[in-house]
């Protein structure tokens, strides 16, 4: 068992399951990452698109106990953010709870999903590198973008071994000293700020309002049309 392992694999079907797989072989805070995974699981029932080169995918597993869990969807947004910002000077913003947007599209999606021991998580980070409009058309990604696409210098040689050792050892590991005790709350106000959600209107099961804060616990607030708060 190592700490803060960061595994490359030149394939895999799925980032997120190789970790719960070899969860146990990891220590409180490791990662592994490709930039070929070929079963990966598409938002909405979409087939998955390999982007063979082109993107990072990427999970860390967390095995130490958190006091906020269900907000590390928030915390990992903020943790991408930041590193994607040191390699590349990108100002990204981001769309409750956790995708990351650059120029208003969409760069970077994260799933968390729970590890086999039944309370650790595991979390997967999807960062579009060098992918062409074409990837997107045929994925059916119209609001999909990548760095390249924004016009940003991508070493897809280089970075992905960066990224997923910086997001690791400081986006994760180092957040953890103070997450793990504290969980949201020092990272709220960070948050809110970036958050393209509030003052505008966004749709929910069975309504609609105008988002206007970010709770404690990493929620969304809505008010309604009628004045009633979501």
């Amino acid at each position: 068992m190592s700490i803060n392992e960061v595994r490359w694999l030149s394939e895999c079907g799925s980032t997120n399951a190789y970790a719960k797989e070899h969860f146990e072989e990891f220590g409180p805070v490791g990662a592994v990452y490709t930039t070929n995974q070929t079963a990966g699981r598409g938002r909405l029932g979409r087939t998955w698109v390999n982007a063979e080169g082109k993107a990072l995918y990427y999970t860390v597993a967390i095995r130490e106990p958190l006091a906020q869990p269900a907000t590390l969807p928030l915390l990992a947004s903020l943790a991408v953010r930041r590193q994607l910002a040191l390699r590349y000077g990108v100002d990204c913003q981001i769309k409750w709870p956790n995708d990351l947007l650059l120029n208003g599209k969409k760069i970077v999606g994260i799933l968390c999903e729970g590890a086999p021991d039944g309370h650790s998580i595991v979390v997967g980070i999807g960062i579009n590198l060098a992918q062409p409009q074409s990837y997107f058309d045929a994925a059916g990604l119209p609001h999909g973008t990548s760095l390249a696409l924004q016009g940003v210098p991508v070493d897809t040689a280089a970075d992905p071994e960066w990224l997923a050792q910086y997001l690791t050892d400081f986006g994760f590991d180092r957040a953890l000293y103070t997450y793990e005790a504290e969980g949201f709350a020092p990272y709220r106000e960070r948050y809110k700020a970036l958050c393209v959600n509030l003052g505008r209107r966004v749709t929910y099961d069975g309504g609609a309002g105008v988002a206007t804060d970010v709770d404690t616990d990493g929620r969304l607030i809505v008010h309604d049309e009628h004045g009633d708060t979501r």
